[in-house]
């Protein structure tokens, strides 16, 4: 099946209602622009159009993202960086999502996920290796190596 281009004007009115129903990363954009079938001109200006007209915000867009991941799907800062950087995503945007992360409530999640995959390991296994299957969790799930070592003692695991 042949898509059907998309005038400039038409397409730029589409994304609009994309970027309005919720954030969007600068490459999600550019990339359902070309699947419009617009030209490299037509997406720059489509981009600076929807940047000026404040749909388009990659500031905004990451700290959203971090946030939301953190929040619900419980992701470390680790998995969080790795995922807007695959996004494309510029390291200062990053930084200044990972800011809106609060230290405290970071960590206690962490003891969270921690307490949580102990109380379904066996209680009669042997110790080390229990810590190493609560550590692999928390660490695919993007938590930070020394952070994740340092509660296991605290919490004697």
């Amino acid at each position: 099946m042949i898509k059907k281009r998309l005038v400039k004007e038409e397409a730029l009115q589409k994304l609009r209602h994309y970027c309005s129903y919720q954030e969007r990363s600068h490459k999600e954009v550019k990339e359902k622009l070309y699947s419009f079938g617009l030209s490299k001109q037509d997406v720059e200006e489509s981009i600076s159009s929807l940047i000026a007209e404040d749909y388009l915000n990659e500031e905004r867009y990451a700290q959203s993202f971090a946030r939301g991941h953190f929040r619900t799907k419980h992701w470390g800062k680790v998995k969080i960086v790795y995922e807007l950087k695959q996004k494309g995503v510029s390291a200062y945007c990053i930084q200044r999502a990972l800011n809106e992360i609060d230290d405290g409530e970071y960590e206690k999640t962490l003891i969270n996920l921690i307490s949580k995959k102990a109380s379904i390991l066996p209680k009669n296994g042997k110790k080390y290796i229990i810590r190493q299957k609560i550590a692999d969790y928390v660490m695919q799930k993007g938590y930070e190596v020394t952070l994740v070592q340092r509660l296991l003692t605290e919490l004697g695991h």
